[in-house]
């Protein structure tokens, strides 16, 4: 099967009545569970991004809540997959800054995790380059939204050794 370019498929979509449209939306949501989120984003939380970022960050508590702290190697599995999680909202949003708040609050309560991931060398690499990448998205915003999340940034950098 070749998959049709964006254009091709606007085309196409213009020549749907509103009832195919909307038993193509319903149809792409029953699909694949990212997309029914990503349906829900754009239709239920796309107005409000400050109210998006924070039920995102409750989901975040959750997951940090559900980790297993016992050994080293489960925390860097529920860590990993809490980082593919904060992907996966950030790519929902249109807004550049929604992914740095995300990662920001990702580092900040991965640096209160206790045992301390400052412990563990691939824990501290992976926090180390969430670093990096925050550096590197906050440097492509607005200069006054880079200038608050550097000040938050800068008290990130360095924990822990």
């Amino acid at each position: 099967m070749q998959i049709e370019s964006i254009v091709t498929i606007k085309k196409e979509l213009k020549h749907l009545s509103k009832d195919e449209l909307l038993d193509l939306c319903l149809k792409l949501g029953k699909f694949k569970k990212e997309n029914k989120a990503f349906l829900t984003y754009l239709l239920f939380q796309s107005d409000d991004e400050n109210a998006y970022i924070e039920s995102v960050k409750t989901t975040l508590d959750e997951l940090f809540e559900g980790i297993n702290s016992r050994n080293y190697f489960f925390m860097k599995k529920t860590i990993r997959k809490i980082l593919r999680q904060i992907k996966i909202y950030s790519k929902y949003s249109s807004e550049k800054s929604t992914e740095v708040e995300l990662l920001l609050y990702f580092c900040e309560r991965i640096e209160k995790l206790r045992p301390s991931i400052f412990d563990n060398n691939t824990l501290t690499n992976l926090y180390d380059r969430q670093v990096a990448m925050i550096e590197k998205k906050i440097s492509v915003l607005h200069e006054d939204l880079q200038f608050d999340y550097n000040q938050k940034l800068e008290s990130l950098k360095g924990y822990g050794y």
